[in-house]
Order: structure tokens, then C-alpha cells, then sequence
């Protein structure tokens, strides 16, 4: 019951404080302008991820200052900050790459610090223990993770709708093993439902690099919290985050391959190419919750109740989504069936 009520204040918070910002950002000019890879054509406000960072923040800090969460996982998860504040200044004023891949990197290394050595990873027929390694990994997954959760950010309410069917997942998971995850669970889709009032289509907010860059960040962090309390698998959350990464990654690779400028924005992910040829960004983001839930979060189950095949039913949740996304033309420019 405790639960409930504070995902009920943390989903009416993040409502009002959204709708605040909202009304602060048209008045100081926040906005995104449209641009030929826009999916709208009007000035949105942006920035309104700011609501999920500070109300997941105080839900943080409340656990450390009772005593819920020892002091190293706190300082990890308190990293998230940097990030959220890199990305409220690329909100403003678009960031150099130089300078805001590097403090990723050092953001991800303190992380790691903080929690220590990854655990071993289990492949089935062997277990990876190499703790060096396993730390590099760790480090270059946390930012990846965030980046492309701010790529896949790219039509109205995908990237809330994601983190609230994620997370719904990761409570039943470990609503009976890891007390803290759970919390933060809940927490995050509570604040992402309340965002969601604002930001499905047609958006009248957009979540913006602060809100999309925290989220990516922090669910890498909680993803490393699960591994070190034995809750959850890498498996488990490769999962749960399938439909992001496999996009992300496969349109990322196509561009590469294709020498396109990979590294500047673009519209060509398969998600943008379905809400272009469908004209409809609901259709798309409730099509990705529904594989989310039916899918994903059933395999995901699944690899946490049998870990010795974790990484099969990882490549077979995840094979139907690649082949989805090619369908797609996940990384090809002014794709059309």
C-alpha cells in the first residue's frame, strides 16, 4: 500500500511539475524548432524530462537518508546528475561531442568505481569472470545505453511509454528479491506516467536531452545495481530494452557501413520510418509497449528463471525485432516501402 501512494503522489507530481515547466518554457523561448528531420512542425517546449529527474532524485535521496541504500550505491546512482545537467545545457544551447562524450566516459568510470567489479557474467556453458574486462564493458554500455535512449527519443511519448512498460517488468521481477530496485521501478514509471499526460500525441512537451540522457543513464546504473544484489541478469535487461537497442544499434551499424555521417542527426531509425509510413506516432509507441509486455517482459522472465539459458532466449526475444527493424529500414534515409 505504501508503494501505491507514492506512486500516486510521484505520478501526480510529475503531472504538475510538467505542466509547470511546460509553462515556463514557452514564456524563456525553451523550444525545439523544427527542422527537416523534425517529427513535428511546430515550437514544442523541450525539457520537460526535468519533472522525472528531480522527482527519481528526491526518491534517491529519501532512500540514502533512511537508510534504505549504502552510500556507494547512492554516490552511483547520484552520478546521474552530470548527465542530467549536460543534457539540459544541450536542451539550450547544442553541446560540442567533445566535450560531452568525455564526461560520459568519466560519469560511467565513477559509477563503476563506486559499485565495484562487475560480477561474472553467466553464458550457459561458461561463466566470464574476467573482472577487468567485465568493467571496461560496463563502462561503454552505460554510454551507449544513455545515448541511444536519447536517440530513440525521436517521436511523442515513445521514450515514456519505454521506460513505464520497462519498468512495470523489472517490478514483477524483483518485487520479491531486491527492495531497492523495486523502488526505483516503481518510481520511474510512476514519473514517466505523469510526463506521459503531457508528452503523448500530439506532444505539448517534448522529455528533451536531460530527461532522455538521465533515464538511459540511470536504468544502466540500476541494470549494474541488480547484477552486484544477484536480482537480475544482463540477459534479463537486454530484454527488456530490446526494441531500443536493436534499433538504435542496427540503424547506427547501416549508417556506418553505409558511409553515411553516421554521427550527426538523422531520422532514418526503423521507429521513425513506421510513424512516417503509418502517419501516426500512437499507433507506433503503443505497437512498442504491447511488444514490450506480451513479449519482451515474458522472456525476460523467463531468463531470470532459467539463467543457464539466459543468452539463448535473449537471441530469440531479440531475432524477430531485427528482422522487424530491417523491415523497417532501420538506418537508410527516405526509406519507403
Amino acid at each position: 500500500m505504501s508503494l501505491l501512494l507514492l506512486c500516486s503522489l510521484l505520478f501526480l507530481g510529475s503531472a504538475i511539475l510538467t505542466g509547470l515547466f511546460r509553462w515556463m518554457a514557452k514564456r524563456v523561448q525553451l523550444v525545439a524548432v523544427p527542422v527537416s528531420r523534425s517529427a513535428h512542425s511546430g515550437l514544442v517546449p523541450v525539457g520537460g524530462g526535468v519533472s522525472i529527474v528531480a522527482l527519481v532524485l528526491l526518491v534517491i535521496a529519501y532512500c540514502y537518508f533512511t537508510d534504505q541504500i549504502p552510500a556507494n550505491e547512492f554516490a552511483a546512482l547520484m552520478t546521474a546528475i552530470v548527465i542530467a545537467c549536460i543534457g539540459i545545457v544541450d536542451d539550450i544551447k547544442q553541446l560540442d561531442v567533445r566535450w560531452r562524450i568525455p564526461a560520459q566516459f568519466l560519469a560511467s568510470a565513477y559509477v563503476v568505481y563506486c559499485l565495484g567489479d562487475v560480477p561474472a557474467i553467466d553464458f550457459g556453458f561458461f561463466n566470464f569472470s574476467e573482472s577487468i574486462l567485465l568493467n571496461v564493458l560496463a563502462i561503454f554500455a552505460l554510454v551507449w545505453l544513455l545515448n541511444l535512449y536519447n536517440f530513440m527519443d525521436g517521436i511523442d511519448g515513445i521514450a515514456a511509454t519505454e521506460l513505464i512498460a520497462v519498468n512495470l517488468v523489472s517490478v514483477v521481477i524483483v518485487i520479491n528479491s531486491d527492495a531497492i530496485l523495486t523502488l526505483l521501478s516503481a518510481s520511474f514509471a510512476a514519473a514517466a506516467g505523469g510526463f506521459l499526460l503531457w508528452n503523448w500525441a500530439p506532444a505539448k512537451i517534448f522529455m528533451g536531452d536531460v530527461g532522455s540522457s538521465f533515464i538511459g543513464f540511470t536504468l544502466g546504473v540500476m541494470a549494474l545495481l541488480s547484477l552486484h544484489h544477484g536480482s537480475m541478469t544482463v540477459w534479463a535487461w537486454v530484454l527488456l530494452l530490446g526494441v531500443f537497442v536493436v534499433d538504435a544499434t542496427l540503424t547506427l551499424f547501416v549508417r556506418y557501413k553505409s558511409k553515411q555521417r553516421w554521427f550527426e542527426g538523422h531520422a532514418s531509425h526503423a521507429y521513425q520510418n513506421a510513424a512516417r509510413h503509418y502517419k501516426s506516432h500512437a499507433k507506433v509507441t503503443i505497437t512498442v509497449a504491447l511488444i514490450n509486455l506480451f513479449w519482451l517482459g515474458p522472456l525476460a522472465l523467463l531468463s531470470i528463471q532459467y539463467p543457464k539459458m539466459g543468452l539463448v532466449i535473449m537471441v530469440i526475444g531479440l531475432i524477430p525485432l531485427l528482422l522487424l527493424a530491417k523491415r523497417f529500414g532501420a538506418g537508410r534515409e527516405n526509406f519507403s516501402f
